[in-house]
This record gives structure tokens, sequence and C-alpha cells, in this order.
């Protein structure tokens, strides 16, 4: 395949992504959360080529990108009424809902589930784009499977050069780890299949029960039969280097890294860990939301700079930080340590 496009969020320009997109090609376009590559979610053929792309599993499922609650109705059905709560309160924005779907649905979109991924986006060159092309679009993450997702036009090019028609360039993605995944567990009650930028607290403001599903909790690796939703089987968000996400307080963090010394490796710490740190590292913000949005554009640099062996202090359980936690421990293949 020829160079990826690079296109910008012109009129004209989006006007050139949905004639690809109809046209049956993969797009990379960004949104709110990381960038996506889109294909017409009714097209199987151009589904496909988003498989075959990313190099990704077939059973696992992508999300599909809609503008308005009609077009999510025409692809699913008996949704219940707390989502449509949630969407008043949480869309457009980071939150997917899993819902039975319509035959309309590919079963190649879906894993050969009866449920669908659902989410309304709020990026505008996303959005703009949906509404050209007049259907759903499935996007998954636009890097290669198993790689640290992209949150720039740099990480899509660097991953999908030569595999993919084009890119819109939206610029860096405002949030930076995927969105919350759901399903619904009975009348008001939600479990959270993957974390992410709408928590389980804010959740919690919306609807009566809010349960964090047991395989984001572990810390080993869970034992998943069906992937109900993106992110929950396989090992995802990993540089080349190695990562050991180590959980402990400052002082902690620096005790086990002077243990160390290994060749080739560097420390990924809190912005306000960085005084005086001896040891090479590199920092990715101070708080659970600035971290979301610079981890994966973190994990990319460790590759960019040839490190071997990246120590990670480990971000907060709770809040935000749930997500990134659980994009890390994934990316670490559950290499933990407690220091």
């Amino acid at each position: 395949m020829k160079d990826i496009i690079c296109l910008t969020d012109s009129d004209s320009d989006l006007e050139k992504a949905a004639s690809l997109l109809k046209s049956g090609n993969v797009v990379a376009l960004p949104t709110e959360t990381v960038y996506g590559l889109a294909a017409d979610a009714t097209n199987r053929d151009a589904v496909a080529a988003v498989f075959a792309a990313k190099g990704r599993p077939a059973d696992n499922p992508l999300i599909i990108h809609v503008t308005t609650l009609e077009m999510m109705e025409q692809y699913s059905e008996d949704i219940p009424r707390s989502a449509y709560r949630l969407a008043e309160k949480f869309w457009p924005g980071p939150l997917t809902m899993i819902l039975p779907k319509k035959s309309i649905v590919p079963e190649i979109v879906t894993g050969g589930l009866d449920t669908v991924a659902v989410r309304m986006p709020s990026h505008p060159v996303m959005r703009k784009v949906i509404d050209l092309v007049g259907r759903p679009l499935a996007a998954p993450s636009a890097n290669l499977s198993g790689s640290p997702s992209p949150t720039t036009l740099k990480h899509v090019k660097d991953d999908m050069n030569g595999r993919i028609a084009a890119v819109v360039n939206g610029g860096e993605c405002t949030v930076g780890v995927e969105s919350t995944v759901i399903s619904f567990d009975g009348y008001d009650s939600v479990r959270i299949l993957r974390p992410g930028f709408i928590t389980a607290d804010d959740l919690r403001k919306v609807v009566d029960e809010v349960i964090i599903d047991e395989n984001i909790l572990s810390d080993v690796v869970p034992e998943v039969k069906e992937v109900r939703s993106p992110g929950m089987k396989y090992k995802h968000y990993s540089p080349a280097a190695r990562v050991v996400l180590v959980c402990a307080d400052a002082e902690g963090f620096r005790k086990y890294v002077a243990s160390r010394k290994e060749a080739g490796m560097c420390c990924l710490i809190y912005d306000q860990d960085a005084q005086n740190f001896p040891f090479n590292y590199m920092t990715y913000g101070s708080d659970s939301e600035e971290q979301a949005k610079q981890i994966f554009s973190k994990l990319r640099e460790a590759d960019e700079k040839g490190v071997k062996i990246l120590y990670v202090r480990a971000p907060r359980k709770d809040g935000v930080g749930l997500a990134v936690y659980n994009r890390l421990i994934r990316a670490a293949g559950y290499e933990v340590v407690e220091s």
C-alpha cells in the first residue's frame, strides 16, 4: 500500500476522509480518547481491513461510534432505561455501553457476540466524519495490536504508514486513554469492563449500583473465556521495553530502583518526584488526569530512547488513576512489585 495520506481538519479534507470511508477504506481519525482506526461499521470487508491493519485477534470486538441516539437505536435493541440516563449525562464523551445488537451489525464487528459496544464521541472531527458518512464507524485504537495506543499524528504514522489509506490530524488527544466500557447487569446496575476517564463514582451519580469487574482489580493475568469488551483478554499497550510496575511511595520507589542498576534502565515517575532523582528518568504528570493524557506517549518515548527496562512508579488505583493503572499493568504483562 502507498504511504499514508495526511489530511487536515478542514471541511474539504474531512469530505475526502468520508469519501474514502464510504469506498471501504480505513482512515485514522482523532477522538478525545485516542486516535481511532475507522471503517464503515456496516461494511464487512472494510472492518476486516481494520483487523488486518492492526493484526488484531478476530474475537476482540470493536466499538461502533455514533452521533445521535437515533443512530444508536438503529443498531441496538432492548436498550435499558438506565442507558438513556447515562447517555444524557456522559454523551458525547468517553463512555462505551454494551447493548443487545440488531442483525444489521456484522458479526465481525462484535466478535460473534449478540451484543455491540456503542459510543458517542465528543471530538468534532470524528463527529463530522460520522455525519458525512451517514453510518456508524467501527474504530479501535489506531496502533498495531498490543502496542501503546496513539494519541498524536506521529504515533499513528509510526504504526500505520503503508497499512491504511489516510489519517486526519486532530492534534493531541485530550483524554489520552480509551473510553470506560460498561455492561448492564440488571435494573439500574452496571459493570465496568474497562476503566477510563468516566469513573465508578461518576457512574454512581446516575445508577444505583456500579460493579468493577474482578479482572480489572486482579494483579495476576486474568482468565477470560468470553471477550465482552476491548481490552479484556490480550496483552495490550506494551512498548518494546520491558515494563515493571512498582507500587510504592516516592521514597520506596527510589530505594527499590537503587537496588537494580541494570543496563538500559529508565524510570517513569511523578512530576513532583523528579527533584534530585538520581537515576535516568522521565515524568508522566503530577495527578491521575495528567498521567492518563501522557502515559501512552511516555511508553512510546521509552522505545525511541532505546530503553531496555522501564520501572514505573504506579499511579493511584482509584478514580481516573484506575484507568492508568489498568493500562500499565497490562503493558507490564502483570509484572508488579510491591515495595
